[in-house]
């Protein structure tokens, strides 16, 4: 039997920069982050935790700021594997995450962080494409609204073009329960 491992996109503090990102969805999201971390961690399964390295220059998220630095919520994480990248997928990074996961015998992985419609969709539909049985927490991620369009908008769209295409989306709540 396979482990599952948990992937964790982005969970970094330049995100609370509310004046660079405008405003954001669900304000829940870090307790489920939290609540999937101390579970995996329990049990002592795989996590792999993904920064966002960004080179623009006006980015929170640059090497060397702050912003870049995860958030309080993975304080204490015992991560298997942490890496950053410069795109939106976590499969083009500074590791081959493909590689890393199949290496171990990894078919399997549960994704949450940051922004749901960008990294974490993007990782997820690579999952997909790549034979992984993807799980997104849908509500252990969020986003921000973009002009002409809500972040609530944007979350419901992911759901519905990752729904049983690329991904399973469920809840931190069945995710866990599922575990126990």
């Amino acid at each position: 039997m396979t482990e599952t491992a948990l992937i964790l996109i982005d969970v970094q503090r330049g995100f609370d920069d509310a004046e660079f990102w405008g405003p954001r969805n669900n304000p829940g999201a870090e307790a489920n982050m939290k609540a999937l971390l101390d579970a995996w961690q329990e049990r002592r399964l795989p996590v792999v935790l993904v920064h966002h390295d960004s080179v623009k220059p006006d980015s929170p998220l640059r090497p060397g700021q702050p912003g870049n630095d995860f958030k309080p919520e993975l304080d204490g994480a015992r991560p298997d594997l942490v890496f950053g990248k410069q795109v939106n997928s976590a499969f083009i990074g500074d590791v081959d995450l493909d590689a890393w996961l199949r290496k171990r015998g990894i078919t399997s992985f549960v994704l949450a962080g940051i922004q749901t419609n960008f990294c974490c969709e993007t990782t997820a539909r690579m999952g997909g494409n790549l034979g992984y049985d993807v799980t997104f927490a849908l509500d252990a991620t969020f986003t921000f609204d973009l002009p002409e369009v809500t972040a609530d908008e944007l979350y419901r769209v992911t759901a519905a073009n990752l729904a049983n295409q690329f991904a399973t989306v469920k809840s931190t709540k069945d995710i866990l329960a599922e575990l126990s």
